[in-house]
């Protein structure tokens, strides 16, 4: 051991990482220390940076199962969504879903983080809440874009996005999370002890139903369906993004689910165990309904059946054990391959990824789920569900708040398009669908030459 050489890299990477250790003795401005605050912000922080970095992860996935000559379209549609999320729920979104009624923009001048005093350390905390929640807002966003692929103009995807952050994800919001901001809390929920703990109905369902509201209003894309309704697949172009966009979103989902603890406490190892379990039997439930049903493990089905399980656990992921994680997120690879047939086939409804089924229903699932699988070992001791002798009434509240939550993001949807549709129309015409949407409505080529029309 005597002749053990430590590496240079290694001698200059102990004193950062001491560094690292030591913040969060680090002193405020007030000359006070503050270091399970500090640690708390700097957790919460590296869970919204991750969150975050599921926004090119949905964009990979969506632009793999969309056509080429959409490619282009769909990435600008991520970045945009992302753009308006931010800002409107500065301005908007954040008061209404966390200030202490519905009604209400947090700030002394009625806008959002302006009457947030930086320098203190309730301000620190408080921008860096609003920052994780903001990545939170952007993803329900972002769900509604791989639905509504295709065939639909970019200045109304804009319209629905601004929409969507400043009232109808806010608002279903403080129904379940108001408590997180105010101690005087305006989330009728939560109250009656409804469990979401990441957002498989918040964030997840809100996203999916709401996509399923455009893509009605929206209608099918062309030749999706053929004169007797029989449902033609429209494959996708590039297989291989998609299935990196998938593990994108399964390594940053840690953020969403660990991150949303706020606290760096011992719960985050079960969590993210949790989580990749439910990751894991996700895919295996989907390749195996898929196997099952079209005599070959489809690769499509399966990736989806991994962001399935993913959405199923969110909701009980701090509550649940190994074992039930297991089961939610092979019930939940199982089920969205056959919601993605009902939905294609039964109710003619055009959605080219899957969104309203991987979000929409396995996020309405996994958030019911929690009145099965929750263990009084695990998370709340009571929170405590039918299968560990806790009773129906969780079982019942659970379902109560998830479809409280679902039908008012599908009516507001449904509202939203449908004044958008009215106002500056949702849908581009035929000619520039057949051409693409990254000619129509950008003027450039996802893949420069690879297209038969060209920009020239």
């Amino acid at each position: 051991m005597r002749n053990l050489r430590i590496p240079k890299l290694l001698k200059r990477a102990v004193p950062m990482l001491g560094l690292l250790l030591l913040t969060p003795a680090i002193a405020w401005a007030d000359g006070e220390t503050y270091p399970q605050l500090d640690a708390n912000i700097m957790w919460t922080l590296l869970g919204g940076v991750l969150v975050m970095f599921m926004q090119p992860g949905f964009a990979m996935v969506e632009c793999g199962l969309a056509r080429a000559k959409n490619a282009a379209n769909i990435l600008m549609k991520n970045y945009a969504d992302f753009m308006i999320g931010s800002l409107v729920f500065l301005f908007i979104g954040f008061g209404l879903m966390f200030g202490p009624s519905a009604g209400h923009i947090i700030g002394t001048s009625g806008f959002g983080l302006s009457g947030i005093d930086g320098s203190t350390p309730d301000g620190q905390w408080s921008l860096t809440f609003w920052f994780f929640q903001s990545v939170f807002c952007g993803t329900a966003a972002t769900i509604v874009s791989g639905a509504i692929a295709g065939r639909t103009k970019f200045s109304a995807y804009l319209c629905s996005s601004i929409l969507i952050s400043a009232i109808i994800y806010p608002i279903g919001g403080h129904w379940a999370w108001n408590s997180l901001y105010q101690s005087d809390s305006g989330a009728w929920l939560a109250n009656l002890g409804f469990v979401d703990f990441a957002g498989s109905t918040v964030v997840h369902s809100v996203g999916g139903f709401v996509a399923m509201a455009g893509a009605i209003v929206v209608g099918p894309r062309l030749g999706k369906y053929t004169v007797d309704g029989h449902a033609r697949a429209l494959p996708g172009h590039n297989l291989s993004i998609t299935a990196l966009g998938v593990f994108i979103l399964w390594f940053a989902w840690f953020g969403f689910n660990c991150g949303s603890t706020n606290v760096p406490d011992g719960t985050i190892g079960c969590i993210a165990v949790n989580t990749n379990l439910a990751a894991c039997t996700g895919f295996l439930g989907a390749m195996l309904a898929s196997w099952v049903k079209f005599g070959k493990p489809d690769p499509s089905m399966s990736f989806n059946g991994v962001l399935a399980g993913l959405v199923g656990i969110t909701a009980g992921c701090y509550d649940v054990t190994p074992f039930g994680a297991v089961a939610i997120g092979l019930i939940s690879g199982i089920l969205v391959v056959f919601s993605v047939i009902f939905i294609d086939q039964k109710l003619k409804i055009d959605d080219p990824v899957g969104a309203v089924s991987v979000h929409g229903v396995c996020g309405l699932f996994g958030t019911i789920s929690v009145g099965l699988f929750a263990s009084p070992l695990y998370g709340s001791s009571d929170v405590v569900g039918l299968f560990y002798g806790g009773g129906a009434k969780l079982l019942g509240i659970q379902a109560l708040g998830a479809f409280s939550i679902d039908i008012w993001a599908f009516v507001m949807g449904l509202i939203v398009f449908s004044i958008i549709k009215s106002v500056v129309g949702v849908r581009v015409n035929p000619k520039d669908e057949i051409k693409g949407l990254d000619l129509s409505e950008h003027n450039t080529e996802a893949y420069s030459g690879f297209q038969f029309f060209s920009n020239s």
